[in-house]
């Protein structure tokens, strides 16, 4: 009936015992029939509310251009293009030799500098596995320890591409709220409460708000993670390659299950798909059972180009410039705005303006794109709470673009809807 259309997402099943009645089959059969509906994200069960019918999963709103808008794009999240390097000129002299079914699933010397690079921030011994980028990485480490329906703590507003992931894997996202220097304690202790599984964290750059955990956070949060080392402990430092803050470790030693993902999309490039995942033993193992040498490794082809970046001087001299000019340009945003009297909270990395709004934001977003702006609505980051809020991306940001924002944002805020 549901493939059919004959039922709807958001119709209602019968009561198991009405439906049992019906059919004249025991009771006993129709629950379980609705538990492998539920199982298979056909019907949610609510207890005494009853079991209806899902809507059919969908990708949600992505990260990314917005193809064949004519107005100027401070949405899409993206790094500068000249600030990666070309892979082409890379690729003729890293290219490896062809790599067949049963080998090794990662190049020795890019093993190495993965290594190298995570074991510093590593809580205990390590081992190191290669995903499809960081929000891979979470998907694989959510569907390796839980099972669908867990509750998982995340920031809130989280990475839509991290909501996402979670969603389509099947988990409960507990958002835990932020400030200026991270996740807040008491937060996440009230999560921890509600008896989540995972707690996922953003320990640098946080995307959307830009905020990064200070060392004093980051130890009351590891206080905290202490008193349940069954729960498992995921750190997403996605801009590493680009931070500009130290990295602080939320991940107690006593911690069973751990990883510590770091892309390298931010700095080499998106279309580079490639994240390092540093993990305990056991999760390590999990990961290895899809990620085999005969099923879906990581292309030896993405691990030379990568390996050939992290190894070049010219690469490393590419990534401080960009650093700096990134860190620049949120700074002369921030500066348009401030002139404007318009507050904005402070960022330590990433690509991002996070602007908190009086009003409806919709209101705001569509009047900004009457005159010429494409932003990003904070409601495509939010979990529970209400992010009334516009991320602007700055990245791209070219001469006197901030100044004629903040302007232009002035008179929208002030005119009103």
């Amino acid at each position: 009936m549901v493939q059919s259309e004959d039922l709807l997402p958001g119709d209602s099943l019968p009561p198991v015992r009405e439906l049992a009645e019906t059919l004249g089959v025991n009771r006993n059969t129709v629950a379980a029939a609705y538990k492998r509906l539920a199982k298979a994200g056909i019907a949610v069960t609510r207890g005494r509310l009853g079991t209806t019918i899902c809507a059919p999963p969908r990708a949600g709103e992505q990260e990314g251009l917005s193809s064949g808008t004519a107005l100027i794009d401070l949405a899409d999240g993206n790094p500068d293009p000249q600030w990666l390097p070309d892979p082409q000129a890379l690729l003729a002299e890293c290219l490896p030799r062809p790599f067949l079914y049963g080998e090794d699933t990662i190049l020795p010397e890019l093993r190495q500098l993965g290594h190298d690079w995570l074991k510093p921030d590593c809580p205990s011994d390590h081992q190191l596995e290669l995903t499809h980028g960081a929000v891979d990485a979470i998907e694989r480490l959510a569907t390796a320890h839980l099972v669908p329906g867990d509750k998982v703590a995340v920031e809130d507003p989280c990475f839509l591409g991290t909501i996402n992931a979670l969603r389509l894997a099947g988990m409960q996202t507990v958002g835990v709220e932020i400030d200026d220097a991270g996740m807040r304690p008491e937060a996440l202790e009230a999560a921890l409460d509600q008896g989540v599984q995972a707690v996922l964290v953003t320990p640098r750059a946080h995307n959307p708000t830009g905020c990064s955990l200070s060392r004093r956070r980051a130890d009351a949060l590891k206080r905290i993670l202490a008193a349940h080392p069954n729960v498992l402990v995921i750190v997403d430092d996605h801009f590493a390659l680009l931070a500009e803050t130290p990295y602080h470790s939320i991940i107690p030693a006593t911690t069973a299950r751990w990883a510590l993902i770091r892309s390298v999309s931010k700095g080499l490039g998106p279309d580079l798909r490639l994240a390092f995942v540093a993990c305990d033993p056991a999760t390590a193992e999990r990961l290895r059972t899809r990620l085999a040498p005969g099923m879906t490794w990581i292309s030896h082809i993405l691990q030379a180009i990568v390996g050939a970046c992290l190894a070049s001087k010219d690469v490393r001299k590419r990534l401080d410039k960009a650093r700096s000019e990134y860190a620049r340009h949120r700074e002369e945003m921030r500066t348009a705005l401030q002139a404007q009297g318009i507050e904005v909270p402070p960022a330590s990395g990433g690509f991002n303006v996070w602007l908190p709004l009086p009003g409806d934001a919709k209101d705001v977003a569509y009047a900004l794109a009457k005159k010429g702006w494409l932003v990003r609505l904070g409601s495509a980051f939010e979990v529970q709470g209400q992010a009334r809020a516009i991320r602007v991306t700055v990245s791209r940001l070219q001469d006197g673009q901030a100044q004629r924002f903040a302007e232009d944002l002035k008179s929208c805020l002030a005119t009103g809807p």
